[in-house]
């Protein structure tokens, strides 16, 4: 029987209420990274504490780097937007190009 993989695309709010967007094949050690601080260079390092706000999953890990640089690239009220679910105002960016990079 083959193994279906499953790749998430998640954003996490730091402590200096930034956003930072990242994929892994595993949600929970990926976290478990972030908030121990086990890589110095890393973003998130000096921003910790640090939540989680968004988690997407994916079957193919080229859906989801799609989807990790697509978000990226986001305003961060389109970011806010996705968090909340909340379609309509994503449309309304997208329509309006306010969720380009800022």
């Amino acid at each position: 029987m083959k193994q279906i993989h499953s790749y998430a695309v998640y954003i996490l709010k730091c402590a200096d209420s930034s956003y930072y967007t990242g994929m892994t094949n595993n949600v929970e050690r990926r976290m478990r990274e972030h908030i121990d601080g086990t890589v110095a260079e890393c973003y998130t390092f000096s921003r910790r504490p640090l939540g989680l706000v968004f988690v997407e999953y994916y079957q193919f890990v080229h859906d989801a780097i799609g989807r990790e640089k697509q978000i990226k690239g986001w305003s961060r009220k389109k970011k806010e937007a996705l968090i909340m679910g909340d379609i309509d105002e994503l449309k309304r960016l997208a329509k309006n190009r306010v969720g380009c990079s800022d």
